[in-house]
């Protein structure tokens, strides 16, 4: 019987990473972080990638990292939080489970506030830019998503239990 793969989406800070390798751990399956596959693909970091060669072919990176994340069955897949603004992505969430994690912008703001690896998408202040953001891809999250949990609390025993119960429900 094939296994699914089950697709961790969001905004960044939603904890796709951080829930999707203890999802993996739980089911005794592989996690891939589709960021982490974009900097071996492109040999660069994401930061640099934008700054060098801009968001749009950060975003074809992105595709190629979704696509090769797709070549295995049964994968727990942590997606990067603009996944969604490509079209051409749709299909390949569609070929596995799709959990849209949410967060309120504060909460999101608390954990990535000074990270880094996150290059600025917008002019805008940073709480603004996750506000603005959250709101331009909340259609996008709705259509992709199969079911979705809310993680502005931080209880990742919860959360993971629901994801692996609402995932084995739906991929059933």
């Amino acid at each position: 019987m094939m296994e699914k793969n089950l697709f961790l989406i969001g905004y960044r800070g939603t904890g796709k990473t951080f829930l999707g390798k203890i999802i993996a751990e739980k089911l005794g399956r592989d996690f891939v972080d589709t960021d982490e596959l974009i900097i071996d693909l492109a040999g660069k970091s994401i930061p640099e990638i934008f700054s060098q060669d801009g968001e749009e072919k950060f975003r074809e990176w992105e595709t190629k990292a979704l696509t090769k994340a797709c070549e295995k069955e049964g994968r727990i897949i942590s997606c990067g939080g603009g996944v969604v603004t490509q079209e051409r992505n749709f299909p390949l969430l569609k070929t596995g489970v799709v959990c849209l994690l949410k967060s309120n912008a504060k909460t999101i703001f608390d954990r990535i506030y000074g990270d880094g690896n996150r290059p600025s998408l917008t002019d805008k202040d940073p709480l603004e830019e996750i506000v603005h953001l959250l709101a331009v891809r909340a259609p996008l999250y709705e259509r992709a998503k199969d079911f979705e949990i809310e993680t502005s609390i931080n209880d990742h025993e919860k959360y993971t239990d629901e994801i692996i119960s609402k995932f084995n429900e739906v991929s059933n």
